[in-house]
């Protein structure tokens, strides 16, 4: 069935090409449906103002106020030097605050006859700061009379709609557009069951399309966002139950551990009894196993809490019961460290075939891009044989070459570094679709799990293992208290001398081409200089203040080999000082490195922290993680930091890093610059909602998976997964 003809009206038509051109390209609207999803940012009341004291800075920003006084100025310049030059300066307030507009040249006239003491208007502009005051320079406004017919119209409601604008198209303008089209929202179909809407009290979607563009009160608008917000949750949650739906429906080899076999001699060799976290969310993990359709599973877990424990034994039961599995991590540095602990954690149980090697032993084989010829070949010849149980790789064990004897299960190490083409790849080796468990050490708040991952079951490793050791994080602002950064490399010192290792991470390596022709951001700008490098930073510590240390670099350019003779050397205990890239964000493990100092640590997100000062404290011994900084005290930037510093908890953080980035595209567009697809539902505000949806969608998917009797759910489901995000979810 097709969407409404009213709402799929290109605003070409109804707008005229001019201004449907600026709305396709400036704010990506193209339908008449599009422009009523446009909601209004805020709004404004005719009794009360904007505050002009809080503007931002450099930001599109209209507000309503009233003038108070205008002057003409005239003044001589190279364009007219006889004194003919015309400056017309207005002051406006909102009764607490001032702001000064500016008008030029042949630009005063019309002002100046309009904007008269005592007149309210809208003002439209950009925030500039001129003799350390605040000014608008040429803005756009528009009269609040009341007389004319149009305007008593459009401004009769005392709220006054402010909706996301752009240079191009002031924020009214868009409001006289949405006017002209809101006729067409009466067809608007309906996408949630009657059933829902009233159970839970929604308006009518036709009815919360009105309430949010011409509200008359503010009750309306709280009507009109809880009804919208629904539609987002929803829809959105409908298109991932029909995903698990989908994938239920496909037919998977069950896997069983035997009773005494591998996973049992495994078990009794182990030097520690596992967390109560690890049993819970191994037996989630096994009941999914025995199952003969997919597990598709989200397993997250604070760095070091333990998931590589919990997925060994996972894919020591898929061998047991006769199948293969794959580990897959996001770099080479990662798969070889991998494959070293699980070979160490299973001694003589993963030397399958080997003299010496257990009866129940398998083999366990690495495959990554630079391996030598006959080494890989070997590798290749023990999967197709099944002499090799479990393999641990990089992509390159997506390659068409790579063929399994019984893939059963694929483990995937690091979720948002690994593209969904890929985890689809891995899939289709297998002879029917293979278990799939994704990890992560990434926290994920939990309503963002049900909306990112929707598609999969997850759990969550929150305690951790003992023997692990508290870290200590501080600030080091190294503009304001330049003798701080002397004493965190004093404290590098410190650490060495008592038998420890630190690393030192910057955010590029140094050995880039800079390209003149790319355009710096405004943050880059306001540094003045490029972030520190690798490189240059080790030359510097080496021969300053860690002269004497033994000082090495890593970063992602090296030849594989080289990263890993530096990374074995600073494993044992050779390098005192690894100076490096984020390549050591993932999984490096050297529980003899204690202490960690970021610089630029404002370059990284909040989550990159994290995950970067979970290298140290994992012995031990106490860790020390130093954020050094040149940005401001009250800057964003500082203010993230400080978070940072202040707690260990991954979740917390997580939910900070949301709230400042906002959600992206949840539906994983971000990557290709569309817009998000949520535009009323805050994903960590509406928790709720979001969890309520979920259990709705459920419900509505398991008694009609076709939605044959929805069609307004359908037509709804069909604008939200384009055919760009359809294959993004089909690939899950």
């Amino acid at each position: 069935m097709d969407l409404v003809p009213a709402l799929e009206e290109p605003l070409k038509k109804v707008l005229g090409p001019p201004t449907a051109k600026v709305m396709a390209e400036h704010l990506g609207l193209h339908t008449v449906g599009d422009l009523l999803h446009h909601y209004p940012r805020r709004y404004e009341e005719r009794g009360q103002l904007t505050h002009l004291a809080d503007l931002p800075m450099d930001e599109h920003v209209t507000v309503v106020a009233q003038v108070a006084d205008a002057r003409l100025h005239t003044f001589a310049s190279a364009k007219a030097p006889r004194g003919k030059g015309q400056r017309l300066e207005v002051t406006i307030t909102d009764g607490n605050g001032r702001l000064q507009l500016v008008f030029f040249g042949a630009g005063v006239h019309k002002p100046h006859k309009d904007l008269l003491p005592g007149t309210r208007a809208m003002f439209s502009g950009k925030v500039s700061v001129f003799n350390r005051r605040l000014q608008l320079a040429h803005p756009a406004y528009e009269l609040l009379r009341g007389e004319a017919e149009e305007t008593v119209e459009t401004w009769a409601g005392a709220l006054i709609p402010i909706y996301p604008a752009t240079a191009k198209l002031e924020s009214w303008k868009i409001g006289k557009a949405i006017q002209t089209v809101l006729p067409s929202a009466q067809e608007a179909v309906d996408p949630l069951p009657d059933s829902l809407r009233d159970g839970r009290g929604l308006v009518p979607l036709p009815e919360a399309l009105l309430k949010i563009h011409r509200p008359h009160t503010k009750a309306d608008i709280e009507d009109a966002r809880s009804r919208l917000k629904w539609d987002e949750a929803f829809v959105l949650q409908v298109a991932l139950a029909r995903r698990r739906h989908a994938d239920a429906q496909l037919p998977a080899v069950a896997r069983k551990p035997k009773p005494d076999g591998l996973l049992t001699a495994f078990d009794a060799r182990l030097p520690f009894t596992l967390t109560e976290g690890q049993q819970k969310v191994s037996k989630e993990i096994f009941d999914d196993l025995a199952t003969e359709h997919p597990m598709h599973r989200l397993l997250q877990g604070e760095v070091g809490s333990g998931k590589t424990m919990v997925a060994l034994r996972a894919m020591l039961a898929v061998v047991d019961a006769g199948g293969q599995a794959a580990m897959l991590a996001p770099t080479e540095v990662l798969a070889q460290q991998h494959h070293r602990s699980i070979v160490e954690m299973m001694g003589e149980l993963a030397e399958g075939g080997m003299l010496g090697g257990s009866e129940h032993a398998t083999k366990v084989v690495l495959l990554t891009g630079s391996m030598g010829m006959a080494a890989r070949r070997q590798a290749l010849l023990d999967l197709v044989t099944a002499d090799a149980g479990i393999v641990i790789g990089t992509h390159a064990l997506i390659e068409d070459k790579v063929q399994f004897h019984d893939l059963g299960l694929v483990v995937v190490d690091e979720q948002h570094r690994f593209g969904v083409e890929q985890r689809d790849a891995l899939r289709g080796k297998g002879k029917q679709p293979p278990h799939l468990l994704v990890m992560t050490a990434t926290p994920i708040p939990r309503t963002v799990a049900m909306t990112v991952f929707g598609d999969l079951e997850t759990s969550v490793l929150d305690q951790l293992p003992a023997g692990r050791s508290p870290i200590a994080s501080h600030v080091v602002p190294a503009a304001d208290k330049p003798h701080f950064l002397a004493r965190a490399w004093e404290r590098v010192r410190e650490e060495v001398e008592n038998g420890h290792q630190g690393y030192v991470v910057c955010p590029r390596i140094g050995d880039e081409e800079v390209d003149p022709k790319k355009k710096k951001s405004a943050e880059d700008e306001a540094e003045k200089r490029p972030p520190l490098a690798v490189l240059e930073v080790a030359d510097q510590l080496a021969k300053g203040p860690l002269q004497g240390l033994r000082v090495e670099v890593l970063h992602g350019r090296m030849h594989p080999d080289d990263k890993d003779a530096v990374m074995r050397r600073f494993a044992a205990g050779e390098t005192h000082v690894l100076v490096a890239t984020t390549v050591i964000e993932v999984g490096v493990n050297v529980p003899n490195a204690t202490a960690m100092v970021i610089m630029d640590a404002d370059r990284f997100g909040v989550s990159q922290l994290h995950q970067l000062r979970g290298r140290v404290g994992r012995g031990s011994a106490a860790g020390l993680c130093l954020l050094v900084t040149e940005m401001p005290e009250a800057s964003p930037a500082r203010q993230r930091l400080n978070a940072v510093a202040a707690t260990l908890d991954g979740f917390e953080l997580s939910r900070i890093d949301l709230e400042q980035r906002r959600e992206g595209d949840v539906l994983g567009q971000a990557q290709s610059g569309a817009r998000t697809s949520l535009r009323m539902l805050a994903v960590i505000e509406d928790e709720e909602i979001i969890a309520e949806a979920r259990e709705e969608a459920a419900a509505v998917v398991a008694a009609d998976p076709e939605l044959t009797n929805l069609p307004g759910l359908r037509t709804a489901l069909d604008a939200l997964l384009d055919e760009e995000r359809e294959q993004y979810l089909e690939k899950g």
